[in-house]
């Protein structure tokens, strides 16, 4: 019986180690490729800069609604009833049009992301085509991001085809 489950457990450990020379792995380091691409900085700066406009937008309305509550409690006692109320609508309003502001620009499908998706998408697309282009030439079956994976300790450096895919998009 010894003699069989040691038999079976060779005949899967050279089954194993032949399955896994026949792959071809590699790695890339997204975040590398990314730093390195003038296209994609480019499109960060321009994102900062459309963000933080829309930002002084915001914070200009929440002043203004800042600045109307301020005038209320200094004013309230002054005013009649159908003023405070008036009041009161004119400062929630002021305050809905602060959050519809921060959602329009950046909610879950604000302004910030259509335009995130519009510079940034392009820029993927293109680096998995280069990835994709050289995995088909190198024969290479698995291709991992080192930057993603938390769980790789450790990588031979030989594996790493993060300059070949930058030269592959005419990076340097």
């Amino acid at each position: 019986m010894k003699r069989i489950i040691i038999l079976l457990f060779v005949s899967v450990m050279a089954i194993g180690t032949t399955f896994a020379k026949d792959q071809s792995v590699a790695f890339i380091d997204m975040s590398y490729i990314l730093k390195n691409l003038p296209q994609y900085e480019q499109a960060n700066e321009q994102l900062a800069m459309l963000s933080k406009r829309w930002q002084k937008e915001i914070d200009a309305a929440q002043q203004e609604a800042r600045v109307l509550a301020t005038n209320y409690q200094t004013e309230q006692i002054f005013l009649s009833e159908t003023m405070r109320a008036e009041r009161e609508q004119e400062i929630v309003k002021k305050e809905n049009e602060v959050l519809e502001l921060k959602r329009k620009y950046f909610g879950q499908d604000g302004e910030l992301y259509k335009k995130r998706e519009a510079l940034i998408k392009p820029i993927q697309d293109e680096i998995y085509n280069a990835i994709q282009d050289l995995a088909s030439e190198k024969r290479i079956e698995v291709v991992k991001d080192r930057s993603a994976d938390p769980s790789l300790i450790y990588m031979s450096s030989k594996l790493d085809i993060s300059d070949q895919v930058l030269r592959k998009l005419g990076a340097k």
